[in-house]
């Protein structure tokens, strides 16, 4: 078989119908990069069953349809048909019946594709071992691509193998083989799923003889049960009629009983009717004593409602008389308090009148006490001036003390700590000395360190004397200045 024609419609960049002749000899096809050269070699690898949407340089195998552009819209349906010579009649005999076969594979979005033989829905598997047979297909050497060749010179001996049997024309075979073992180990996997099944229908089978043994000896036992359950019922009739006769007998002496008592319901009928036809008269006399009664209750209500209201104004007049008498006793001693307070009126008029003709004599000593005041004012700022100042002198002193007295502090430690020192020097000396006998000039150097000393505590002594002298006057100048 020889490949005739490729028939390409809504495939990659061929959205148009494109027919592709394949002449007998060498044909080949030129153009510049990205003009579709490898979309034909696809366009064959996919009709002759590729299933690798890699090796179709997609992610999916629906992007073999063409996607659309600026100006045309996508396809929805991709179709690649591949014409085969069979002038030999060399093809498998269901498709030996004409001189050309046509093998195509139509792929529609979201319904996956399917594959035709002259128009013939077969399977991929048939697509497959048609081409194989023919010493080709999708994955088939003879499609020799960049760098193919340099891979069948590196490659394994069984690779090696698969292209000698392909040359050879047994691929097809070695495929049907493939095939056939699958469907030997699934008969093989059938088998043992079938032994698992017996098994199980043997459980089963145990399961159900058991339950049949169980349904026997039910059987029987509903047998003895409905026997005894009708004996059973027949000493219940047999009770039963006793009873009816019983309660026949029962019931005769029940309508005798009713008889009589039907007798004596029709004279408690005549006694009933003469009370009822006294009712009306029993009634008006119970209404006349009701209303007498409900009027006696009512006077009795009034009374008591005046009793209490007779009680509240004793109550209340016995309140009033006591506020009578505190008024009384308010009145007379607010009389006292303003006969008391006209008395000391007449006297602070008398006061205010003699304080009038000394109000000119009282302004001059006014304005004289006030420029005493004024006076006495102005020499106690002066004083606070004065006295401020002071502070400030005496705040630099005490600070100038306090340096001189960390200064002394500072001076004290050094000389505690160089009199540590000297005492150890003076051990280490005394014993030197009693080592050399070197002892007099020790002893005035000795002095005249103690002299040191002495007088490094005194100058001490009278900086902490200064720093307490310098405290108390600025107490006594800030308590000054607090009186100011």
């Amino acid at each position: 078989m020889q490949f005739t024609k490729l028939k390409l419609t809504g495939f990659k960049s061929f959205v148009d119908p494109t027919e592709l002749w394949i002449e007998p000899g060498m044909t080949g096809v030129v153009g510049p990069n990205g003009c579709g050269k490898s979309n034909l070699v696809e366009a064959l690898r996919w009709v002759m069953g590729e299933t690798s949407a890699k090796q179709m340089r997609g992610g999916g195998m629906e992007d073999v349809i063409f996607g659309g552009t600026d100006r045309r819209p996508p396809r929805n349906i991709a179709e690649v048909v591949l014409s085969l010579d069979n002038a030999e009649r060399d093809a498998p005999p269901q498709y030996n019946t004409g001189d050309e076969i046509d093998v195509s594979r139509r792929i529609e979005r979201g319904n996956g594709s399917n594959y035709r033989v002259n128009g013939n829905d077969v399977r991929a598997r048939d697509i497959q071992t048609l081409f194989a047979d023919a010493a080709s297909g999708a994955r088939s050497t003879a499609l020799v691509s960049q760098g193919r060749i340099g891979a069948l010179i590196a490659a394994k001996p069984t690779d090696r193998r698969h292209l000698l049997e392909e040359a050879a024309g047994i691929t097809g075979l070695h495929s049907r083989r493939h095939e056939a073992e699958l469907r030997l180990r699934a008969a093989e996997t059938n088998l043992e799923r079938l032994d698992d099944v017996l098994g199980a229908l043997e459980e089963q089978l145990k399961g159900l003889k058991k339950q049949a043994r169980q349904a026997t000896r039910y059987r029987n036992l509903s047998d003895h049960i409905r026997r005894a359950e009708a004996i059973a019922i027949h000493h219940q009739w047999s009770e039963a009629n006793a009873e009816r006769d019983a309660a026949i007998e029962r019931m005769t002496k029940a309508e005798e009983a009713v008889a009589t008592l039907t007798q004596q319901v029709a004279g408690a009928t005549t006694v009933a009717t003469e009370a009822a036809n006294a009712v009306p008269s029993l009634r008006e006399a119970e209404a006349r004593e009701a209303a007498a009664l409900q009027r006696l209750i009512i006077a009795r209500n009034e009374l008591e409602q005046e009793e209490k209201r007779i009680e509240a104004e004793h109550q209340e007049v016995v309140s009033r008389i006591a506020q009578i008498r505190g008024d009384r006793d308010r009145e007379i001693s607010l009389k006292e308090d303003a006969e008391a307070a006209l008395i000391r009126l007449t006297g602070e008029i008398a006061a205010l009148e003699q304080a009038e003709e000394n109000q000119e004599q009282d302004i001059t000593a006014a304005k004289e006490v006030l420029n005493t005041a004024n006076a006495d004012v102005s020499r106690l700022e002066q004083n606070l001036t004065e006295v401020s100042q002071g502070i400030a002198a005496d705040e630099t002193r005490h600070e100038a003390l306090n340096r001189r007295l960390s200064e002394a502090d500072v001076r004290r430690t050094r000389i505690a700590q160089r009199l540590e020192e000297l005492k150890k020097e003076r051990d280490a000396a005394q014993a030197t000395i009693d080592e050399q006998g070197a002892g007099a000039e020790f002893t005035a150097e000795m002095e005249k360190l103690r002299g040191d000393l002495e007088a490094a505590r005194k100058t001490a002594d009278d900086c902490e004397e200064n720093r307490t002298r310098a405290l108390a006057t600025e107490n006594e100048a800030r308590r000054a200045l607090q009186d100011v």
